[in-house]
């Protein structure tokens, strides 16, 4: 397996994340984890240390950037403030932009001690999302980020149809986690659209090919415009990225990001989060 493949499969499958939910997984080692990738410990332990450190070196290289920082100390979080990031495998992953997003804070504004949660798990659709919903509820955060919607429009095999959650269902589960946020919490959200794939480069990718996954961008279009209605202030990936986005954004998968796909993500967010008050 090359390593490219082997980060892929951290990237991805994700194991630390998607079994969280199962009685006991807590209990579950790194050499579960890697057995279950096909993996050696020390392979997948050290891959995952390198992918972690990665993503704090882009959090640094990011800060040294002209106007981040001031972007970070006008984002509306007082001190102690719970951020939950909601989403599923572009907001789980090791690299991901909340990861890059809490590096950021940690080292900007140390002293006004703000959390950011990761809530994600890769595959999600917005129907699963509803069922994790009491999850975040429970911790009564101050900012929700959701990040939905991606995985509702994926589609299997190649002469498929029919997405995962028809279109209508998808728009009655966006704003029944919207209501549920405002009714059940007092936290603020910050709504990102799904944004383009590549479409063939999903269709070649061998390890997508091999669960049959296929998405239209059209399908991804008309859910993004669901979530701008939803909240006017969204951050439009969708618009931004390209449809689809530029080869060096994205993994070879054509769907998941690479890591300037990643800092790129975490600009768009600072930039529309630090204009609301």
């Amino acid at each position: 397996m090359s390593n490219e493949q082997i980060r892929w499969l951290l990237k991805v499958l994700q194991p630390e994340r998607t079994l969280a939910f199962f009685p006991g997984a807590a209990g579950l080692s790194q050499e579960v984890h890697a057995a279950l990738l096909g993996l050696p410990l020390e392979i997948y332990a050290g891959e995952l240390l390198r992918l972690r450190a990665e993503a704090k070196q882009a959090a640094a290289e990011l800060l040294e950037e002209a106007g981040v920082a001031a972007l970070l100390d006008q984002l509306p979080l007082r001190k102690a403030a719970k951020v939950v990031a909601f989403g599923d495998s572009l907001t789980s992953e090791p690299q991901a932009w909340a990861v890059i997003l809490s590096e950021l804070l940690a080292a900007r504004r140390p002293k006004d001690e703000i959390s950011l949660t990761i809530s994600a798990v890769g595959g999600e659709t917005t129907t699963h999302a509803l069922i994790r919903m009491g999850q975040i509820v429970a911790q009564q955060p101050d900012w929700i980020l959701f990040f939905l919607g991606t995985n509702d429009c994926r589609t299997q095999g190649p002469q498929a149809s029919k997405t995962l959650v028809h279109h209508e269902e998808s728009a009655r589960n966006l704003a029944e986690l919207q209501r549920r946020a405002s009714v059940e919490t007092k936290a603020r959200c910050l709504w990102l659209t799904p944004p383009a794939v590549d479409e063939s480069r999903v269709a070649e990718h061998s390890g997508l090919a091999r669960f049959g996954v296929r998405f239209r961008n059209a399908d991804l279009a008309r859910v993004a415009k669901m979530v701008r209605e939803l909240d006017e202030g969204a951050v439009d990936l969708f618009s931004s990225l390209g449809a689809p986005p530029s080869t060096d954004l994205l993994l070879a998968d054509g769907l998941h990001f690479s890591l300037a796909g990643q800092k790129r993500i975490v600009r768009e967010v600072l930039s529309h989060w630090s204009k609301l008050r």
